[in-house]
This record gives C-alpha cells, sequence and structure tokens, in this order.
C-alpha cells in the first residue's frame, strides 16, 4: 500500500483543456472547452484555480495561478474515440483500439425494423440530432402516438427518448434493454441512452434525471476490476455504475444533479473511508455543452468551485483527491457533440507536494496506473504512474 488509503476521483464530463493532438481527425481543431468558457466572462472560480485548472487550457490565460495548491497536468486521450465509456475506461487503465460503429445518417433499416417488432412499437426520428431539439420536433408526436424517439449523434450511441407519462420509465428501461442487444450486441453501438422527458408541448418539454445508460462491458481489465479482487471498496457516483456495467462497484448511487453528486461524494467520504469513490458529474455535458450553452456551462463551474472547499475540508490524511474529465464538449463549437480534447488532471491532499507540474500525459491510463500503483495492484493494461512525482 503506497500513501494514500482512499481516493476520490470526480469526473467533470466534458470538461476538455483544449484540443488534443490528433483533435484535427476528430474534426476538432480549435476546440477548448474550458479556455472559451472562461473568456466568455469574468468567471470566478478561485478554488479551482488554486487547484491548478486555470494553468490548463491554451486559449485563455487570464485564471493562471502562479504556484497552485497540489499537483496539475493535462491528459491525452488514446482510445479511438471521445464518447463518454472509453473515457472512463482508459482512465481505469484500458484503452480501447478499435473505434466502436457510428451512424450520423441514422440507424439502418434492418436494425430498427428488428427493434421495432421486439418492441411492438414503430420508433419516430431515427437520425442524428440534439436531444433538446428533437423534443420540440417529435415530442408531441410522440405522446400523441406513443411512438418513442429514436435518434443519434457523432458518438456511438443509440439513444431513446420518451415521455415518463406516455412510456413508464420502467417499460422505457426494458426497451433499452432490447435495444442494447440488437444496437450493441449485433451492430457495434456503444451504448443505448433512455431519455425520459416531462411537459406537456414542445416549448416545455424537459429531460429528467431518471436517465440510464447501457453501455456494453469493457472490454479487459480495468483498476475497478484489480480494488474488487483485492477486496477494496469502490463507491460509484452518478452514472459510474452504469458506464462500467456494475463490475468492480461496490456500491453505487443514482443522482439527480451535478449538486447531488457533490453531496452524494460527501456522503460517500463520510461513511467509506478506503478504497475508491469515483464520481461522475454529467451536466456539464448533458446540460450546457451539448446544448452550445456557454453561459450555462460557467455558472455550473461556479457552482462547482463553491463545493471545493466541502470536499477538500473532508479529505483525511492519507486520502487524495483527483479531479479530471473524460472529453471535452465545447458550449462554443458549431456542433452539439464532444469534442476531442486534453482533460484536467488535478491532484490534491495533505501528502501531496503543492506546485508539482505533471505536465502532459500521454494517456488517460496514468491515473488508473497511479492509484494501482498506489494500492498496491497488479500493473494495468495501460498507462505509467506517477505515483512518486507526486
Amino acid at each position: 500500500m503506497g500513501p494514500f488509503r482512499r481516493a476520490v476521483v470526480l469526473v467533470c464530463d466534458g470538461l476538455g483543456v483544449g484540443e488534443a493532438p490528433d483533435a484535427a481527425a476528430f474534426g476538432d481543431q480549435g476546440s477548448d472547452t474550458l479556455g472559451h468558457v472562461l473568456a466568455s466572462r469574468d468567471v470566478k472560480i478561485p478554488n479551482l484555480r488554486a487547484l491548478g485548472l486555470g494553468n490548463l487550457p491554451p486559449t485563455f490565460s487570464g485564471a493562471r495561478h502562479p504556484r497552485p495548491d497540489g499537483a496539475y497536468g493535462k491528459m491525452a486521450e488514446r482510445s479511438a474515440g471521445k464518447d463518454t465509456a472509453t473515457g472512463h475506461w482508459e482512465m481505469t487503465g484500458l484503452v480501447t483500439e478499435k473505434p466502436f460503429k457510428t451512424y450520423p445518417d441514422g440507424f439502418p433499416a434492418e436494425l430498427i425494423l428488428s427493434f421495432e417488432q421486439r418492441v411492438g412499437r414503430r420508433v419516430l426520428g431515427n437520425e442524428a440530432a440534439s436531444g433538446t431539439e428533437i423534443l420540440k420536433d417529435l415530442g408531441e408526436e410522440h405522446v400523441r402516438t406513443g411512438r418513442p424517439i429514436v435518434y443519434t449523434s457523432q458518438d456511438s450511441v443509440f439513444q431513446i427518448a420518451a415521455h415518463e407519462n406516455v412510456i413508464p420509465l420502467e417499460e422505457l428501461y426494458k426497451i433499452c434493454r432490447i435495444a442494447y442487444e440488437i444496437a450493441c450486441l449485433q451492430f457495434g453501438v456503444c451504448r443505448v441512452i433512455a431519455r425520459p422527458f416531462v411537459g406537456t408541448r414542445r416549448d416545455d418539454f424537459k429531460r429528467t434525471p431518471s436517465r440510464r445508460d447501457f453501455p456494453v462491458p469493457p472490454g479487459g481489465v480495468t483498476l475497478l476490476d484489480r480494488l474488487a479482487e483485492k477486496g477494496l471498496p469502490v463507491f460509484g457516483v452518478g452514472k459510474i455504475e452504469d458506464i462500467f456495467t456494475g463490475r468492480g462497484v461496490s456500491a453505487a448511487v443514482h443522482t439527480t444533479s451535478d449538486a447531488d453528486g457533490v453531496d452524494q461524494t460527501l456522503k460517500a467520504m463520510r461513511e467509506q473511508r478506503e478504497g475508491l469513490i469515483f464520481t461522475n458529474l454529467v451536466d456539464f455535458d448533458t446540460l450546457y455543452g451539448h446544448r452550445n450553452d456557454v453561459a450555462g456551462y460557467a455558472r455550473n463551474l461556479e457552482q462547482l468551485d463553491a463545493r471545493i472547499p466541502e470536499v477538500l475540508n473532508a479529505l483525511g490524511e492519507r486520502d487524495v483527491f483527483m479531479l479530471t474529465a473524460d472529453h471535452g464538449c465545447d458550449p462554443s463549437d458549431t456542433s452539439t457533440d464532444h469534442t476531442r480534447e486534453h482533460v484536467p488532471l488535478l491532484v490534491r491532499g495533505p501528502a501531496v507536494r503543492a506546485g508539482r507540474d505533471l505536465g502532459v500525459r500521454s494517456t488517460f491510463a496514468d491515473l488508473g496506473q497511479t492509484l494501482a500503483d498506489n494500492f498496491g495492484l497488479p500493473a494495468l493494461p495501460a498507462g505509467t504512474s506517477f505515483l512518486r512525482e507526486l
């Protein structure tokens, strides 16, 4: 066992910090989620700035800190994709070498027909679309006909939107499991997402926090598997349990908002004294990045900043806190999709040396390998430990 008895990893879903070296291959040249948000106005993030977050974006330097309180750096993704699942798997030591299939022009007729026959309902949509815009376009027809709305994006995802009063949640989740058997197992899609919503007309339809993800399982061993093998607990907050299909997760809680995610993290810190607490804060991505809402993204960043002292004050002498992301989702981008960017690597704890520059890591897997090294676990498939640099 290394210096840390417990690790708290906070993933700000979609918080990119500047284009990755291969951004052009993904059509994401010039992306800088954090830099563009900070440049939009005077975004007040004194606590995140003290962690070194403002030192990372290439397009904005106004939030730099001369000597951050902990260690700081950024990481590039090696996986063949910029999806939530591949990003999380990579930060736990597993690089996805083969990209999942995408269907930017809609799913094949064979897939849709099979899905319709299995669920006993015809679908609406079957196109690449923004999740909020497609509710405006097809939500009222869905309410009138009961036909689920199917759509995708540039990512490998099969999304199903349904009004909670038209298709109840448990039925929607059942439909998504059927979609998984077809889209994921037969057509190479990475994940199915249930997108429930409420409202009475196109102008007030609103997605609810009852979203659920149904991804394929990780294609190899991860940090969570290794921790489970050693009998160390892993508590998942938010989407973590879904992303890893429950593998290696000893307990979990789904959340209704990023504020709830921080609340649940703090609760877990009071109750679990060792192992890993692994949190995903999805609002950055779902509510603001995908909706091109720069102002909303900035507000959410400030709201997280205000909670950082609570998390840091809850750390024990043998705890380590890590803040990172799984990909970018630049709200100032012309598209509404994920962006191929570096992600932050901020590390803080009583035993972490202040002002330590971790540089630019070549893979997200360095984070997982570092924790594997700390907990005395066998080496993960990818990554280089930076434990001794802390």
